[in-house]
C-alpha cells in the first residue's frame, strides 16, 4: 500500500517532545496553559487582520450592540474547524495541501490553491495599505511613505529570521490586539445594552443586517487559516527534530490535547477582540449617528472626537500590529499551499537556499501585495474581491477537511468523534449558505 493510504502510526524511533514532557509536569495551571500556546494562538490572532477589523467596526457602527451575540455563536465553529486542521497536520505529518494532493485528484487541488493565492495576495495588499494608514494616525507622514519600508521589514523577518524568532515575534504581536479591549472600555458602553446584545440573539430579515452577519462569518472562518494552522503544526514538529515524514506521522493523546487547548486559546482571543471592536464602535460611532465605516482606519479616526485621543490611538496601534501579523501569515499560508501542491520543499525552519520555491512564493506574493497597496485607489474594493474568493473557497475546503477527518486511511484512529462531526458539518452548511448569500449580495451590489 502506498504511503498516501497507509494508516499513520507513531514510529517507536521518533524523537520525543521534550517541551511536552515539561509542560505536562508543570504544576501551575496558568503557566502550563501559557506554555501550550503556539500555532493556535498565532492563527487566532491573525484572523483579526485589518479586513476583519474593518468588518467588526462596520457591524458596531451600523447596528450598535445587536451583533455581539454572533461572536459567541461563531466561537465553537472556529474551534472545531481549526482543531481539525491542526489534527490533520499532527497526525499525517503534512500540511493540508499535501494531504489533499495525496488523497484527491489534481483537478480538486489546483483550483483551491490558485484561489488561495489570489485571495491571500489581494488581502495582503489591502492589509499593507491599512498598516500604512494606521501608522499615519500615529506619525503624521503620508501613508504611501510607510508602504515600502513595512513591506521590506516583513520580508526580512520571513526570509532572514529563524522559525523560533518568527514564532516569538508573532506571539508578541498577538498582544497588540488587546488594545481593542482598552478602546472599548474607554468608550464607556451602557452595560444593560451590552448584556442584551450579548445574550439575546437578534435576527432581522433586512438585507443590511443579514449582509453584515454573512460578512462576520466570512471574515472569521477564512481558508488561509486552515492552511496556516496545519502547516504550523508541521513546523512545530520539525522544530523538535522530527524532520522526516515517518517521524511526524501519528499523534499521541497528549499532543492532540495540547493542540486543542492551544486552538481554544487562540480562537477565544480572536473572538474576544472581535467582540470588543464591535463594542467600542457600537458605544461610540453608532451612538453618535456615524453609521458608515469604510475601513478600520476610518473607525480609529472617527473614535477620536467621541472617545478621545487615547481610544483612537489604541485602535490604530492594534490595527498596525494586526496587519504586521497578518501579512506574513497570508503570504506564508499561500506558500505552504503551493509548495505542497507541487511537492516542493517548504518551511520557515529551512534556509531559503534549501526551500527556494517556498520562499519565492512568499517574496513574489509580498511584492505583488505591495504593488497593490501602492496603486489601489480603493483598498476596500480589493478586500471585497478577496472576501468573495474566500467565501467561495471556504465551503469546498471545509468539505475536504471533513472528509479527510473521517478517513481512517488518512487519520487512523484519530478520526472525528460525534461532537466534532456535528459542529464541523453544521459549520460547512452554514458557510455554504453564507457563500450563496455573498454571491447574491455581491451581484446586487
Amino acid at each position: 500500500m502506498s504511503d498516501a493510504l497507509r494508516e499513520p502510526r507513531i514510529h517507536p524511533g521518533r524523537p520525543p517532545d521534550p517541551d511536552g514532557r515539561e509542560i505536562a509536569r508543570e504544576p501551575n495551571a496558568i503557566k502550563r496553559f501559557l506554555r501550550v500556546l503556539g500555532p493556535g494562538l498565532v492563527t487566532g490572532a491573525s484572523d483579526d487582520d485589518p479586513s476583519g477589523i474593518g468588518t467588526y467596526a462596520q457591524a458596531g457602527a451600523q447596528f450598535g450592540f445587536l451583533t455581539l451575540w454572533a461572536t459567541i455563536a461563531m466561537l465553537p465553529m472556529m474551534i472545531a474547524v481549526q482543531y481539525m486542521c491542526a489534527k490533520i497536520g499532527l497526525v499525517t505529518g503534512r500540511g493540508l495541501s499535501g494531504v489533499i494532493r495525496r488523497r484527491y485528484h489534481a483537478a480538486v487541488l489546483y483550483p483551491v490553491v490558485l484561489g488561495l493565492v489570489v485571495a491571500n495576495t489581494v488581502n495582503a495588499g489591502a492589509d499593507i495599505a491599512a498598516i500604512a494608514a494606521a501608522l499615519n494616525l500615529v506619525v503624521p507622514l503620508p501613508p504611501a511613505m510607510f508602504i515600502v519600508p513595512v513591506t521590506l521589514g516583513i520580508l526580512a523577518l520571513q526570509v532572514l529570521g529563524s522559525y523560533a524568532l518568527i514564532a516569538r515575534i508573532f506571539k508578541w504581536l498577538a498582544l497588540a490586539l488587546l488594545a481593542y479591549i482598552g478602546a472599548a472600555l474607554l468608550a464607556r458602553p451602557n452595560l444593560g445594552s451590552v448584556l442584551a446584545g450579548t445574550l439575546l440573539p437578534t435576527i432581522r430579515l433586512d438585507p443590511a443586517y443579514l449582509g453584515i452577519l454573512v460578512a462576520l462569518l466570512g471574515t472569521t472562518i477564512s481558508p488561509y487559516l486552515f492552511f496556516w494552522q496545519a502547516g504550523q503544526e508541521v513546523e512545530e514538529e520539525i522544530g523538535i527534530g522530527r524532520r522526516l515524514l515517518w517521524q511526524r506521522e501519528g499523534a499521541t493523546s497528549g499532543e492532540l490535547h495540547f493542540a486543542l487547548v492551544d486552538t481554544v486559546g487562540g480562537m477565544v482571543l480572536s473572538e474576544v477582540v472581535a467582540y470588543f471592536i464591535i463594542l467600542a464602535t457600537g458605544a461610540t460611532l453608532f451612538a453618535a449617528g456615524h453609521h458608515q465605516v469604510t475601513s478600520a482606519t476610518d473607525a480609529a479616526q472617527a473614535l477620536r472626537p467621541i472617545a478621545g485621543d487615547l481610544a483612537s490611538l489604541l485602535l490604530a496601534v492594534g490595527l498596525a500590529g494586526a496587519g504586521i501579523l497578518a501579512v506574513p501569515i497570508l503570504t506564508g499560508s499561500a506558500a505552504y499551499g503551493v509548495s505542497e501542491a507541487f511537492g516542493w520543499r517548504f518551511g520557515l525552519d529551512r534556509a531559503p537556499a534549501r526551500a527556494p520555491q517556498f520562499y519565492g512564493v512568499i517574496v513574489a506574493g509580498t511584492l505583488v501585495a505591495m504593488v497593490i497597496s501602492l496603486v489601489a485607489n480603493n483598498p476596500m474594493g480589493a478586500l471585497v474581491v478577496a472576501a468573495v474568493i474566500n467565501g467561495l473557497l471556504a465551503p469546498p475546503i471545509l468539505i475536504l477537511v471533513m472528509l479527510i477527518c473521517r478517513d481512517r486511511t488518512v487519520m487512523g484512529r484519530r478520526t472525528n468523534g460525534r461532537l466534532l462531526n456535528v459542529v464541523g458539518w453544521a459549520t460547512t452548511l452554514l458557510m455554504s449558505l453564507a457563500a450563496l448569500a455573498l454571491i447574491a449580495t455581491t451581484v446586487m451590489g
